[in-house]
C-alpha cells in the first residue's frame, strides 16, 4: 500500500473510533422487536427466527471492533509487502530474512480474518471516504516505501529493522485500543495476540539492529 499517511495520534484514533460509530452499521442498533410473539404460521415463525439470528450476530461487534478491522487491514498489508520487498534482495542477513517470512506468514492470514469479519459483520473493508483520512499510527509514506526498496544488502536489512520497529509501535497502538474499547470477542483475541507477538518482535529487531 504505497499511499503517503500522517501519523496518527491515540486521540486521533480514539475519534476515528467515534466516527466510525456514526457512519451506522457498527451493530450497535437495537434488535427489531415488532414480530417477536407473533405467530402468524410456520413459515413467518421461520423467518422472524431468522431475522433475529442475523441480528444477533450483527449486533456482536461495536465501532471499536469494525476501526480496529478496517484500520489493521491496510496496516498489515504494507507490512507484507515491507516483508516481500526483503525476500526478493540479495545479501539480506539470514535472521532478517527469516524475520520477514515470519511476520508475513502471520499477518497474511490476519488480514484474511479480518476482512471476513467485517464481511461477516455487513460492514465495508474499508473505512468511509469521508472517515479515510485518518491514517495508521507506524505506516510508512511512500518516500519511506520507496528508500526501502531501492535499499541493498546490510543497509536495506539496517532500514527495514527500524521501519518496521516503529510499524509494529503503530499496529501495538491500535490493538491496545481495541483491547479496550472492542465488544467482539474474536477480534479482541487477536487484538491481545498482535500485541503480544510484536511486542516480542520489536525486541527481536532490535537485538537483530544492533548486530548490523
Amino acid at each position: 500500500m504505497n499511499k503517503k499517511f500522517l501519523p496518527l495520534s491515540a486521540t486521533a484514533f480514539a475519534v476515528a473510533i467515534a466516527l466510525a460509530g456514526c457512519a451506522g452499521g457498527s451493530g450497535t442498533g437495537s434488535p427489531a422487536t415488532s414480530s417477536a410473539g407473533m405467530d402468524h404460521g410456520s413459515s413467518s415463525a421461520t423467518a422472524t427466527s431468522t431475522a433475529t439470528s442475523s441480528t444477533a450476530a450483527a449486533a456482536d461487534h461495536n465501532a471499536a471492533d469494525v476501526t480496529f478491522a478496517q484500520m489493521m487491514i491496510p496496516h498489515h498489508t504494507q507490512a507484507v509487502e515491507m516483508s516481500d520487498m526483503m525476500l526478493k534482495k540479495d545479501g539480506i542477513p539470514a535472521p532478517v530474512t527469516a524475520l520477514a517470512t515470519t511476520i508475513k506468514a502471520a499477518q497474511g492470514p490476519e488480514i484474511q480474518t479480518m476482512t471476513g469479519w467485517l464481511s461477516g459483520w455487513n460492514e465495508p473493508a474499508m473505512m468511509p471516504a469521508g472517515h479515510a483520512g485518518h491514517s495508521m499510527n507506524g505506516m510508512m509514506s511512500d518516500a519511506d516505501m520507496k528508500a526501502l526498496d531501492a535499499a541493498k544488502g546490510t543497509e536495506a536489512a539496517r532500514l527495514f529493522l527500524k521501519q518496521m520497529i516503529a510499524h509494529h509501535e503503530g499496529a501495538i497502538m491500535m490493538a491496545k485500543t481495541e483491547n479496550t474499547a472492542g465488544k467482539n470477542a474474536d477480534a479482541v483475541k487477536l487484538s491481545k495476540d498482535i500485541v503480544t507477538a510484536q511486542e516480542a518482535e520489536i525486541q527481536e529487531m532490535q537485538k537483530l539492529l544492533a548486530t548490523l
